[in-house]
């Protein structure tokens, strides 16, 4: 475990096409740092590879489309209700999709995504798939898939849902330290 002096690393990767999961993001970040993490937060567009990202813990979110992760075309189709353009390029779930296998080695890690309210209890949603996937690179999850609300496809994020990411970025945090403890 680092010291205080070297603080555990957090990368924060995320996907928004109306820019929810990327407040979100930011409010998980904002629990992580509390708990004394440093944190970097970055849109999965312009995030480097797992492979070449130098993290401790990980942490992913993404919007709902379709009771997944994004695809091309439900992006292409967020895009025409007016979300952002650059947005569509790359999704979460090619992101982790090209993550070499094995290549989570037991490293802590947790998945969030945005749904809208009248989609609040959905069997399989964005961070089902990105928890699967994760597991699926050997990273260790210390969390459940966790959504937050939105009020409609474009947003905004209902009333208290930030604070709730920020709590639920520190209970991650303290999980995460908690897995990198040596057991003895």
């Amino acid at each position: 475990m680092r010291s205080s002096d070297n603080p555990l690393r957090a990368l924060v990767v995320y996907e928004s096409m109306f820019g929810c999961t990327e407040r979100a993001a930011h409010a998980v970040a904002d629990g992580l740092r509390a708990e004394g993490l440093a944190v970097a937060v970055t849109d999965v567009g312009r995030a480097l590879s797992a492979a070449e990202a130098e993290f401790d813990v990980l942490v992913v979110g993404a919007p709902t489309h379709a009771f997944s992760l994004s695809r091309p075309a439900t992006r292409a189709d967020a895009v025409r209700q007016g979300g952002r353009p650059d947005a569509a390029t790359t999704g979460l779930r090619e992101w982790l999709t090209a993550t070499p296998p094995g290549e989570g080695r037991g490293r802590p890690a947790a998945a969030f995504d945005t749904r809208v309210t009248k989609a609040r209890r959905l069997p399989k949603a964005a961070s089902t798939r990105a928890a699967h996937l994760l597991a699926h690179h050997r990273f260790s999850l210390v969390a459940r898939p966790t959504p937050f609300l939105v009020q409609d496809t474009d947003g905004p994020l209902v009333d208290g849902e930030l604070e709730r990411a920020a709590v639920w970025g520190r209970a991650v945090a303290v999980a995460a330290r908690r897995a990198l403890v040596p057991a003895g």
